[in-house]
């Protein structure tokens, strides 16, 4: 296996975008939305290169605004799911972070894969005050509670709502919060980080 850091950054987008099919119709797909993910899906096919030795197969659905990342090669499967243990699909209910991030201390690097692909950046205008906060929404599963344990060690300041059918929003607010995430977990997806840069900077 090669850097520990990609490694867990994948996980995280595995944990948010993927999809893990095995042993019926292997293959590992990432979906995007092709309008607002355009350049975090060159970074996502990027880093799928530079971990494992496959053929990175692109396809974008015009209709669907929706583009994709696949590998078909099986050893790479495989090695997703025995190596990296990673669970086959379907993620609700079942989806965890594995073991080996939180003994080797990658959970900001799992953190920032999962809050490119499912979290948001907000920025609201409170009577002519910009203000703003992170947001991340959690299927019902044990990784719900493996990811307040993560922000919590990290010293954040967040609340945990229900928003119906067992999911969460897990919720920074303010601008202190977006500063210390920028300094311990930092986005990959630049339209992340474009809005906070135009907030903090």
């Amino acid at each position: 296996m090669k850097n520990k850091e990609k490694l867990a950054e994948f996980v995280g987008i595995m944990l948010g975008d993927g999809y893990i099919g095995f042993p019926n119709c292997p293959r590992i797909k990432i979906s995007f939305n092709s309008i607002d993910d355009k350049e975090y899906f060159g970074f996502v096919e990027n880093l799928l290169s530079q971990l494992f030795d496959a053929n990175i197969i692109t396809n974008h659905r015009k209709n669907e605004n929706t583009s994709e990342l696949f590998i078909f090669k099986r050893e790479v499967i495989r090695s997703v799911i025995n190596e990296l243990k990673l669970l086959p699909s379907p993620k609700w209910d079942r989806a965890r972070i594995p073991g080996w991030i939180f003994n080797q201390n990658l959970e900001r690097f799992v953190l920032r894969g999962y809050f490119d692909t499912d979290g948001c950046v907000v920025i609201t205008n409170n009577n002519g005050t910009r203000y703003p906060r992170l947001e991340m929404k959690v299927s019902p599963s044990p990784m719900q509670n493996q990811f307040v344990k993560i922000i919590d060690k990290l010293g954040f300041r967040f609340g945990v709502y229900n928003i119906g059918k067992g999911k969460v929003r897990i919720q920074m607010n303010g601008k202190e919060q977006l500063r210390k995430w920028n300094e311990l977990v930092g986005f990959s997806n630049k339209k992340h980080q474009r809005k906070s840069d135009s907030f903090i900077n």
